[in-house]
């Protein structure tokens, strides 16, 4: 007889969903707060939403973090599927030792030194600190994160479908952007979504390497909240949040639709 989850179970996971989510939750709350004060209800008002769109610094600043995630995301993507086919498909070639723990080192690296050794070379190339540089920051530290779930990924994808196309002619090259890629494109638009959402996140390395007129979100929120948290910081909180949750869902429709591919390919293998 299958037995129902206990009481400790159900109160254990409700107060870790408490202590993870309810802090976001009173942020959204208060980011439609009417008083000037961020710890006094004052009733529900837009107002600090309309103040935001007034705030040029701050509506400058998330444009910069967005466009600095969306371009580091994108190059950690293909730097880190490229990463993860090498790993996966040219078994103990020389160097492979090496060549990956490079790739993940970034994982276990504390942000602080990664930061100040990236500040410590674009100072010795003489490199104009700004958005380029910020941009490659962010894309040394999510590339990483990219391998590891595209690599997951092609250790258990089925290599007798690519056999099978180059069976019948088809290129290697062919063969893996018509039958490789459509298959591990949900692990790809994860990884995306993970360094989207990371680059988002990030004011260590930023704050080592940003410069003049590059000036990210996160850098600006803790330089707003130094001098007392105003009611325009939950709300540009509130809208990152809506942004970073819509890629999460989109991100678990895809991996789940990406279940059911596979699911049908082991289907389809049994049958044959």
């Amino acid at each position: 007889m299958r037995r129902g989850p206990s009481l400790f179970n159900v109160t254990a996971v409700a107060l870790g969903l408490a202590f993870l989510y309810l802090p976001i939750a009173v942020l959204v709350i208060y980011s439609f707060n009417a008083s000037r004060l961020v710890t006094i209800w004052g009733g529900w008002s837009l107002h600090w939403y309309r103040a935001l769109m007034q705030d040029t610094a701050m509506v400058q600043a998330a444009w910069q973090s967005l466009r600095i995630a969306a371009l580091s995301a994108t190059a950690a993507t293909v730097l880190g599927t490229l990463s993860a086919v090498a790993l996966t498909r040219y078994g103990a070639f020389r160097g492979r030792l090496l060549f990956s723990g490079m790739v993940y080192a970034p994982l276990v690296m504390p942000e602080v030194i990664t930061g100040l050794s990236l500040l410590l070379l674009f100072v010795a190339l003489g490199i104009d600190r700004g958005f380029w540089t910020v941009a490659a920051a962010h894309t040394t530290l999510t590339m990483c994160f990219v391998t590891v779930i595209v690599h997951s990924r092609l250790v258990g994808f089925d290599r007798g479908l690519e056999e099978a196309a180059m069976d019948l002619g088809c290129p290697p090259l062919r063969t893996f952007l018509t039958i490789t890629l459509p298959l591990i494109a949900p692990a790809i638009a994860a990884g995306w979504m993970l360094a989207f959402a990371l680059s988002l996140d990030d004011l260590v390395i930023a704050s080592f390497t940003t410069g003049p007129g590059a000036t990210t979100l996160p850098i600006r929120i803790y330089s707003e909240v130094r001098l007392g948290v105003k009611p325009e910081v939950n709300a540009i909180c509130t809208i990152m949040i809506a942004i970073v949750a819509f890629g999460t869902i989109v991100s678990s429709l895809l991996a789940k639709r990406g279940a059911v591919r596979r699911e049908r390919e082991a289907a389809l293998g049994a049958a044959v």
